[in-house]
């Protein structure tokens, strides 16, 4: 396998794991504030992904860091085309990340209010935000002839971007959810897999309906692949029913492995419907930047292999070593939150 197809493949891979880790964050940021009915059990729920939730995001840095040296004339033409969004993104990160921590250091009732509120908006943003990315990606970016762009309001407005958007909250509140009912006792975790179950169902539909928009609308005709991309969201769709249909079963474990599959496959849907390239033109179909023109040299990527070669596995086996360790449902762990 030459380096043009380690390193997209690699990129891949780590978004992938980032959308299923961190997307679990997000949904139990979502969920939180609604499914606890006090203080006590919100602690519980927040605590369900306490020894999760900062190291989830390293699958982000390490997906930024691929990007940063590998394809260096894409991740200048993404930051600067979709530079409100990803600004928007990671301050839904931050905010998130510090609400989580600092809700319990505050014991009145409107702090802790408050945090909740920026706790939900921390796992909602980063949720609609890259459903966006990846809908505008999809189809298409007003590329110039110099393969930049940049996005406007109206970019955003388009129906396919927006239920893109859409999908991605509702299955990452319903991976959370997952999370959740196979992760915490009683009836926090009954709640959760009702909670669960119904946001399944909303997931699925949202997603069959980016699936019918997508084929009638002009983001078909920016797709290089069109039936691949197609596919991988009918698999989506599937994955997401088959969760719902696990978690009604009260089989917890399987249901979350479901829900995993489907927080993944929208990377997929990318790179099956892309390829061989990085950027589409939305009023060109059938031509942008190219993969193999976004890369860097080979000798960079050789000198970058050897890096990846040792801090890929190594963060691997810190991730699965943290899981392990942690594997104990809520309540027979100490509280970290």
């Amino acid at each position: 396998m030459t380096l043009g197809l380690v390193w997209p493949a690699l990129l891949g891979l780590l978004l992938a794991g980032y959308f299923v880790l961190a997307g679990l964050d997000y949904g139990v940021q979502m969920l939180t504030p609604r499914l606890g009915r006090d203080d006590r059990e919100r602690r519980a729920l927040l605590n369900a992904f306490g020894p999760f939730f900062l190291g989830n995001e390293v699958w982000l840095v390490a997906a930024s860091g691929v990007l940063f040296g590998a394809f260096p004339f894409l991740e200048g033409r993404l930051l600067s085309g979709m530079y409100f969004l990803f600004t928007a993104i990671l301050a839904g990160i931050v905010v998130g990340n510090a609400a989580v921590q600092l809700r319990s250091r505050h014991r009145g009732a409107a702090a802790r209010r408050l945090w909740d509120g920026l706790i939900f908006l921390g796992g909602l943003v980063p949720a609609v935000g890259w459903g966006l990315v990846a809908g505008r990606i999809l189809a298409g970016v007003p590329l110039d002839a110099r393969n930049a762009f940049s996005l406007g309001p109206a970019d955003l407005l388009d129906p396919f971007v927006l239920l893109c958007g859409a999908t991605t909250a509702a299955v990452f509140l319903a991976h959370g959810a997952a999370f959740l009912a196979w992760r915490t006792d009683g009836e926090p975790g009954a709640r959760a897999a009702r909670a669960g179950r119904r946001g399944l169902l909303v997931a699925a539909a949202a997603a069959a309906a980016v699936l019918v928009t997508g084929s009638l609308s002009s983001a078909r005709h920016a797709l290089v692949h069109p039936w691949p991309a197609f596919v991988a969201g009918a698999a989506l769709v599937i994955a997401l029913l088959a969760g719902a249909a696990l978690l009604r079963a009260g089989r917890t474990g399987p249901a979350l492995a479901a829900t995993s599959c489907a927080a993944a496959l929208p990377v997929v849907a990318l790179g099956a419907g892309l390829r061989p390239f990085a950027l589409v033109s939305s009023s060109a179909p059938g031509t942008g930047l190219r993969l193999a023109d976004a890369m860097a040299e080979a000798s960079t990527l050789r000198l970058l292999a050897g890096f990846a070669a040792v801090m890929v596995p190594l963060m691997l086996l810190a991730q699965v070593w943290n899981w392990w360790m942690f594997r104990d449902r809520t309540g027979r762990t100490p509280t970290y939150l």
